[in-house]
């Protein structure tokens, strides 16, 4: 099973990518998945108790069941401007 994923703004220069596809296994979580974004990419723990994510462009909380195929988005928190 994989996901899409998508990376926003600062979290796009910590990663290096802008997309990219992600293996999760049946029944993972969006917190199984960020434990494996994070084991990637340990900067992107720093975030962690302000990253939003959504998955199909509904945000969603850490407990939620990640669907495979689904489209998830990782962004930092929105900043007015």
């Amino acid at each position: 099973m994989t996901v899409r994923l998508l990376f926003f703004s600062v979290l796009r220069d910590i990663t290096g990518v802008e997309e990219t596809s992600w293996p999760i296994t049946p029944g993972a979580t969006v917190a199984d998945l960020l434990e494996t974004l994070y084991q990637r990419w340990p900067s992107l723990r720093e975030w962690d108790s302000s990253l939003l994510v959504a998955v199909d462009q509904t945000y969603v909380k850490k407990h939620e069941l990640l669907p495979a195929g689904s489209e998830v988005a990782i962004m930092p928190p929105v900043q007015g401007g």
